[in-house]
């Protein structure tokens, strides 16, 4: 007669058999699975300046969201070095790249972005009216290849025009340094033309087509005695930064700047969008689009991060003396 003891012995060893080659089995699929090679995307990053700030921060973004380079992701960097006619030569060398997603930095690459594909997603990290330069077809549903974020350039033009006037109390000119190729141009400087009389404030618009511009361009500033100048944004314009603080020093009149990197390099007065904030969340978009989302269905962002620096450095160079009320506005004082 068997006892249970005997009839529970091959039972276990059975079990025992099972469990060892379903562990095998794992094992097994665990070493092909890690043979396989990871996708590695590759992102093509299509910039009018050379190696900008936001450019890292884009990277940190990416960073942030577990992507490495090397390993699971490349970044392909392109920069028109403030020659916006480059542009599509280099999205053209992106789309022959096959990459995976195009991060444009700004309006013009953008707009050469799409003319070279229509089918590889383009995320902005920032322009102007992604609307009225025909980028999308509205913020909130987008359509087409193209989603990412607003910098909000024309609308911040305005805001901009009244810090200047609280600065200076007494300014009845300003000039408005532009160039013709910046896409945002005529935007920006028609939406400051209602505020500018509301304020009682003059525009004198000045366009330079290249560098060896500039100098007249502040001769004319000068001889008009303009009592302050703004200076819209641009890849001309943002590559002379230098040159334009200098200028400005020199010619004795306090400045608006609408990108940081002018106070960076010496300049007065800046204020708008976080540009850093503005191209960590370009990667969230990228992230998204990578892992399957359509751009047509993801919203153009707003920012949501502003910032208003003054240079007290500059300002004791040309002898201005800020109201308090303005010092006690700004996010940022450098002394």
């Amino acid at each position: 007669m068997i006892n249970n003891a005997q009839m529970r012995r091959p039972l276990r060893k059975t079990a025992l058999a099972s469990i060892l080659f379903a562990g095998a089995l794992l094992a097994v699929a665990f070493i092909v699975e890690a043979q396989q090679p990871k996708k590695v995307y590759r992102v093509g990053f299509l910039s009018p300046l050379k190696s900008p700030q936001f450019f890292e921060a884009f990277r940190q973004g990416m960073r942030d969201l577990g992507y490495a380079e090397g390993q699971n992701v490349i970044i392909e960097y392109r920069s028109a070095n403030g020659n916006r006619e480059r542009f599509a030569d280099l999205a053209a060398e992106l789309v022959r790249l096959k990459v995976d997603v195009i991060v444009a930095a700004s309006g013009g690459a953008a707009i050469a972005a799409k003319k070279a594909t229509h089918t590889i997603p383009i995320v902005i990290g920032q322009t102007g009216d992604p609307v009225a330069s025909g980028l999308v077809a509205s913020l909130a549903r987008p359509g087409g290849n193209i989603t990412g974020l607003t910098a909000l350039a024309t609308e911040l033009t305005a805001k901009r025009l009244e810090l200047l006037k609280e600065a200076v109390p007494k300014l009845s000119r300003v000039a408005i340094l532009s160039t013709p190729l910046s896409t945002e141009t005529e935007a920006s400087f028609s939406s400051m033309e209602r505020p500018a009389g509301a304020l009682g404030v003059q525009l004198r618009q000045i366009q330079v087509r290249d560098s060896t511009e500039l100098e007249s361009a502040f001769d004319t500033i000068t001889k008009e005695r303009v009592g302050a100048l703004m200076v819209l944004t641009g890849p001309l314009l943002t590559t002379n930064r230098n040159r334009i603080v200098d200028l400005a020093a020199k010619s004795r009149v306090p400045a608006m700047y609408g990108l940081s990197e002018f106070v960076d390099a010496g300049g007065l007065m800046f204020y708008g969008a976080n540009l850093s904030d503005m191209y960590h969340r370009a990667a969230i978009y990228v992230d998204k689009v990578l892992k399957g989302a359509k751009p047509a269905d993801l919203p153009v962002e707003q920012p949501t991060k502003f910032e208003f620096i003054i240079n007290l450095k500059a300002a004791n160079q040309i002898g201005l003396t800020f109201p308090p009320n303005v010092l006690a506005l700004a996010d940022k004082v450098i002394k």
